[in-house]
């Protein structure tokens, strides 16, 4: 299968990686690019926390709906997923281990931290999937087995959002608990497909967790 997301570049940002006590692993969503999400890491202020963030080729990670088949989304969905797995090695190979390193995505980025997450289970730093939720028609159990040990994981989305169906949402965070995954859940009544203040403050909260 090609890697259409292969020769783009990891963008980082924060404190440098070799004087870093913690990663945070930003995905962009469709239309976005790396350096965007970046802004939005270094805006939470939390000091010694490196950022990286991958970049989508053409700024969009697969080309159909998250809820589409996931053959229609191939081979973008497996190399993006490879991408997220990439920046975390970049984190490990550093000297930072997994259970402080937070993935945090929006939108098509939070599928891709959700889906990563979810078929790699292990302890890590936390997960921050605002916006979105765990790729396919359908969600299977069987395709996610493992153990989160408590990670923390917060769920973040609108009631209504026009991407993000709720039913996903729900469907997610309770694969995300079925892993032993520490599930902070939040539906947010009539917002739109954004990020808002109480998501991010969870996500402050979070990162000052994995320094302090």
């Amino acid at each position: 299968m090609s890697e259409p997301h292969g020769s783009q570049p990891l963008v980082t940002g924060g404190t440098p990686l070799s004087e870093a006590s913690a990663a945070a692993v930003l995905v962009h969503g469709r239309g976005a690019t790396a350096r965007s999400i970046l802004r939005m890491g270094e805006e939470f202020g939390v000091e010694g926390v490196a950022y990286l963030a991958p970049q989508a080729a053409g700024n969009t990670w697969y080309p159909n709906p998250f809820t589409a088949p996931v053959e229609s989304n191939e081979p973008g969905r497996s190399s993006g997923l490879d991408a997220v797995g990439d920046a975390v090695s970049e984190a490990n190979d550093a000297g930072i281990p997994t259970e402080r390193v937070l993935l945090l995505g929006f939108s098509q980025g939070a599928c891709l931290a959700s889906e990563f997450v979810a078929r790699n289970p292990r302890r890590y730093g936390g997960v921050a999937a605002l916006s979105g939720g765990l790729i396919g028609e359908r969600i299977d159990p069987v395709d996610y087995e493992g153990d989160l040990a408590d990670t923390p994981v917060f769920v973040g989305c609108s009631d209504v959002d026009p991407h993000i169906p709720a039913e996903r949402v729900r469907e997610s965070a309770t694969t995300f608990e079925r892993l032993n995954g520490d599930v902070t859940t939040r539906l947010y009544e009539g917002m739109g497909h954004t990020v808002n203040a109480d998501e991010r403050d969870h996500v402050v909260s979070m990162l000052s967790a994995l320094v302090a």
